[in-house]
């Protein structure tokens, strides 16, 4: 996804290549006490197996932080991503918060797209947290999502 802002507003479109590329993102090993000292988590679950999972982190403004959403492959496509942003809208509220935010990268087009679709807006782009690394050239999008029930 390309991102730019003109005269205050934030615009994007989309560049597809060539050839499509699929990244693996490492087992992250999620210990329980470390995201509560952060934040909290939230599941969902199928029987006894966790199909999804979000991560939120408390954070200095006045946005909670969504430092992960993911759902099992072959459960995607059926409301589990948008149920658990759902759920953590409703503790952002309770915790003071004026909404959630969150990154996407600029290559994870099916991301980005999602955000928007839940409502999010753009609300800045990174083009250096990559820079001198293996992710050379790519970006971060910053995602905000606000408690529309504010006044």
């Amino acid at each position: 996804m390309n991102v730019s802002r003109i005269k205050n507003k934030w615009l994007q479109d989309v560049e597809l290549f060539d050839q499509a590329e699929s990244m693996t993102f490492p087992e992250e090993n999620y210990q329980f006490e470390e995201i509560n000292k952060r934040g909290f988590a939230i599941g969902a679950y199928e029987n006894d197996t966790c199909i999804g999972l979000a991560i939120y982190e408390n954070n200095w403004n006045k946005y909670l932080f969504l430092y992960d959403l993911k759902v099992n492959r072959e459960y995607r496509k059926n409301g589990i991503a948008s149920a658990l942003i759902t759920e953590g809208q409703k503790f952002a509220k309770e915790l003071g918060y004026q909404g959630i935010y969150t990154i996407g990268q600029d290559n994870n087009l099916a991301a980005c797209k999602f955000y928007l679709k839940q409502g999010f807006v753009i609300g800045g782009l990174n083009t250096h947290d990559y820079n001198h690394t293996q992710q050379e050239g790519k970006a971060d999008i910053y995602f905000y999502l606000e408690d529309e029930s504010r006044d």
